[in-house]
């Protein structure tokens, strides 16, 4: 209860600014918290809690639900889906490995587990890498970069000949 209490005040303190918050927009920025990864938590609860460790399919949704709502909820807080979305191929990684490693241990699974985990990577290192050259991609500072970048070969090729 305290952990929520204090997401919620971090979360208004960095919405609000100045600008009055109804419970409409609470919901708009914290649909992810309140209804998907509360539903991935009770596949959790059933398995762990109810089944004794029967029903290990129940794992899989599970796990999707709760990294694609934690997914969701930091790219509604940030605004960031642009670059979170490989997040949901990884949610579908997390499901699996969960099925994995408390199932019966299938080695089988492992290979589309490290399929969809090295795509996710992937996916998620190039559209950051871009997010961040798109912020920095205005012409004086790529044109210094590029002269720096140039400056600096030229002086260390410079030492490696003499």
């Amino acid at each position: 209860m305290g952990a929520g209490l204090l997401a919620i005040g971090i979360l208004l303190l960095f919405l609000g600014r100045g600008a009055g918050i109804g419970a409409g927009t609470m919901i708009g920025y914290l649909w992810p918290s309140m209804f998907v990864i509360p539903l991935g938590l009770f596949f959790h609860w059933m398995y762990f809690s109810m089944l004794g460790r029967r029903g290990s399919g129940l794992l899989i949704p599970g796990g999707i639900l709760i990294t694609a709502g934690v997914v969701c909820q930091i790219s509604m807080v940030t605004g960031g889906w642009g670059y979170m979305w490989p997040g949901f191929i990884f949610a579908v990684a997390v499901g699996l490995f969960e099925f994995y490693f408390f199932g019966n241990r299938n080695k089988w699974l492992l290979i589309p587990i490290n399929i969809l985990s090295v795509l996710s990577a992937l996916f998620f290192i190039v559209f950051s890498i871009g997010e961040i050259l798109g912020k920095f991609s205005s012409q004086p500072i790529l044109a210094i970069l590029l002269i720096l970048a140039g400056a600096v070969l030229l002086v260390g090729l410079k030492k490696k000949t003499l």
